[in-house]
């Protein structure tokens, strides 16, 4: 597992021409990070006198961001996974018209795996968006632009797995799926979008 091995493991294969790890991953580990920063902001609040008021919500706060990260971090994986059952498909055989209506069939059930694996990262990114606001509103003012960073994030993983989305979309022949899935997936984008603006007009009004 790529979260298991050195970082420069990782890049070094991203900038490579291997098929994996490509844009998902780089979306769910963006994601990830952001549910760390969130994480930093509540460890460095716990505990604190200033904050004894929030404790218990800064508590809960960073069970929910470690529980998230732990998720996108699995999500990395899953995504490389899901590309290579699709790069495993493209190599059936079409010599014949079964051979072809039997990787098409093969195609349509990898694609939409493949769909499925960013979109549940927009999701997750969007957790990330909303776990930032709060650290931002109750979390050490100390570290208030962490939260902003987080939020950033977020926002960077909504639109990269965006794109993930929509690319898998564009070659899924299932009008009903596409429809619910895009639609649900610019729902993500619009909200996360939202959220960024808050946190960031309260992380720089912090900052004075």
């Amino acid at each position: 597992m790529y979260v298991d091995q050195p970082i420069r493991h990782f890049l070094d294969k991203l900038a490579s021409k291997s098929p994996e790890p490509g844009g998902g991953s780089v979306a769910a580990l963006t994601g990830a990070l952001g549910a760390g920063l969130v994480s930093m902001v509540c460890s460095l609040t716990v505990g604190k006198e200033k904050y004894k008021d929030v404790q218990q919500q800064i508590s809960e706060l960073l069970q929910e961001s470690e529980k998230l990260r732990a998720e996108l971090q699995d999500l990395i994986q899953k995504d490389t996974e899901a590309y290579g059952a699709l790069s495993e498909v493209y190599k059936m055989p079409k010599n014949t018209d079964a051979e072809k209506a039997a990787r098409t069939a093969r195609m349509q059930e990898a694609l939409k795996k493949a769909c499925q694996v960013p979109f549940e990262i927009g999701l997750k990114s969007l957790e990330v968006a909303r776990l930032a606001e709060r650290a931002a509103a109750i979390g050490n003012v100390g570290a208030v632009s962490d939260a902003g960073v987080a939020v950033l994030l977020a926002q960077a993983c909504a639109q990269s797995a965006a794109l993930n989305v929509k690319i898998n979309v564009n070659s899924i022949k299932d009008d009903a799926f596409n429809k619910e899935t895009w639609t649900r997936m610019q729902d993500v984008l619009k909200q996360t979008s939202t959220l960024e603006k808050s946190v960031m007009e309260t992380t720089y009004k912090k900052m004075g």
